[in-house]
This record gives C-alpha cells, structure tokens and sequence, in this order.
C-alpha cells in the first residue's frame, strides 16, 4: 500500500499471550514508534479475551494518530490452533476459545484489514527475516517458555499443516513420568518448559521458586538438585531435537522464549547432548534467538504489512533492522 504524499504510515502489531498483551506501531522498516502491554482476561471468557484485543488494537490506533503516523492494517498473532488460510482461531486451550473467526471480528471491530497467525509460527518468520535464522533455507524455531512450541521453516516458508504443525511440546520424551497439562504423560513440556522445570524443583526441594531463572541462577551456583532438574530438561530437549534433526533435518535450530535467557547455561550442555545422539543426520546449528520477546509482535507486523500489500524491510537490509530493533519493544 503506497503511502499517500506527506502522509506516514504504519501499522499495528498485537503478541497475544495467555496472560499478558503485548502491541506496537510499527513503520516500513519495523522500527517501534510505540508500544503498549495489556492483561489477557482469559479467565472471564474468550468473549472477554476479543474484547480486550479489541480495545488494544483500538487505543493503538489512536495513538498512532496523536503521533502523526496513520494506521493501514493490523497483524494479530495468538497461542493455539490457527488455521492461517481462513484465518480462524482453531482453538486455544489457554484463552477458551474453538473456531473463531478472529480476523473478520477484528477487521470489523477496527475497520483495518487485520491478518491473524499463530504466535511461534510469527515469532519464527520474524527470526527468518530478521533475527537469528536469516539466511537459513531450512530452519526450526522453538519457544521454550510456560510451553513448548515450535516453527518449521522450509525454503523460507513456515509449515503449517492447517496450523497443527509444531506442537514439539507434545513429543513424548519420558513416558510414565510427569502429567502434562494436555492431559498425556512424558510430554516434552512436562519436563523442559520453564513451568515443569521450576515446578520439579520445588517438589524435589521443597523450597518454591517463582520460576525457571530462579533454578538457572542456582544451576549456576551448581546447586545439586538444581542441577539435576536441568540436566533432566537438557537430556529431553536433545532427544526431541535429535528427532526433529533425522525427520526434518533443519540447518539451524533457533532456541527462544523466556528459557533462552540462560544463554550458555542451555545451550551448551544442549549442543553437548544433542551432538551425541546424532551420526550420520545434518548436524543443525543451535542458536540463540536474536530477537527475543519482541519475535511474536515483529512477526504480527510482518503480517500486518503483508494484509497492507507492503514490504516491511525493502527499504533497508535485514541485518540492519535486526539490529536496530533489538530490545526496543
């Protein structure tokens, strides 16, 4: 959408997360102009939840008006089921909802042309373009946070499978043991997510943390129990990576959400334990995800920009963007 003579324009990104909203302004070159957090009040209902959108996507776009920048569209990405042809929220355990036709209530809410995906699939397209898996053909993105989720990039496009593709989390690694919240056992994400981590920590120490950097910092301190709560979710992290280097093969796996905040205290007994269950796959290269948090609200304005018929990065290099943005949202 060719911007009209004096006239600046942008668009709307919204990361919706179980608990927590996260939306920005973004230009051509997906520089933030603004951001604005809000809560997901998932327990009052997916009616609620819309709403909430809703009125987000709304105050954005005034204040896009007060800072002289006007809004073409909107991209919304949110957890769950997504079917991005028909742009419907499948379902969501987490915000309640089943067959929702998210982009045409919020088109019609807004009065913008708003494109809906799934949040890890953005976040990954976002690390393609402008993060940690640029210049990969092949790549795999996995958020390792409250869950575990993944997104598949093949030549540069992600797979969707009518947006069941990349539930990693769901993987069995260690049958029998912990009850995972889908309803199975020895699911991925019973163990290594950052909720199962501090939640095996509390029970096997009896002292509560809050969450999983509380256990990092006590790895760190090699902390017995600490540490063997870790090598627990590295050991079902590297099997379910192995598995995804022999099916599919990747040139890179790109490691985000909050557990990647530990840096080398993950990745590198990762790589160690990875290395080992591997002989004659493509050995993947496993990296930090460069953008962050702000992977799933850049990855909603490349959707956004995509509903408004633009190119966000034309007018400069991808690295470029890449580096400009990091920690600004």
């Amino acid at each position: 959408m060719p911007e009209r003579a004096g006239i600046r324009t942008c668009v709307i990104a919204l990361d919706v997360g179980g608990t927590s909203m996260k939306g920005a302004l973004l230009d051509r070159t997906m520089r933030p102009l603004t951001t604005l957090r809000g809560a997901t009040p998932r327990h009052r209902g997916p009616g609620a939840t819309v709403d909430a959108i809703t009125r987000l996507l709304h105050e954005l776009a005034s204040e896009a008006v007060c800072i002289g920048v006007e809004p073409v569209a909107a991209g919304v990405v949110v957890p769950g089921i997504v079917d991005e042809p028909l742009q419907r929220a499948v379902h969501s355990v987490n915000l309640g909802w089943r067959d929702l036709p998210l982009a045409a209530l919020l088109t019609d809410a807004t009065g913008l042309p708003v494109r809906i995906g799934h949040d890890v699939r953005a976040g990954g397209m976002a690390e393609s373009r402008l993060g940690a898996a640029h210049g990969f053909d092949d790549a795999l993105f996995v958020a390792i946070g409250t869950g575990v989720s993944a997104a598949l990039l093949v030549e540069g496009r992600p797979f969707r499978a009518d947006g069941y593709a990349g539930e990693l989390g769901h993987l069995t690694v260690a049958a029998g043991t912990e009850r995972c919240p889908c309803g199975r056992r020895g699911c991925l994400e019973a163990v290594a997510s950052a909720r199962a981590i501090a939640a095996a920590y509390s029970a096997r120490s009896g002292h509560e943390v809050e969450g999983a950097e509380e256990v990092a910092a006590l790895v760190a301190r090699a902390d017995p129990v600490a540490c063997h709560v870790w090598e627990r979710a590295v050991e079902a992290l590297a099997d379910a990576f192995a598995a995804c280097a022999a099916v599919l093969a990747p040139e890179v796996i790109v490691v985000g959400g909050g557990l990647s905040r530990a840096g080398g205290l993950l990745l590198d007994p990762l790589r160690v334990a990875l290395d080992r269950r591997l002989s004659c796959h493509r050995r993947p290269e496993l990296v930090r995800a460069a953008l962050g948090a702000q992977a799933g609200c850049l990855g909603a304005g490349l959707l956004g920009w995509a509903a408004a018929d633009a190119d966000p990065t034309a007018a400069e290099p991808a690295e470029r963007v890449a580096d400009r943005v990091g920690g600004a949202l």
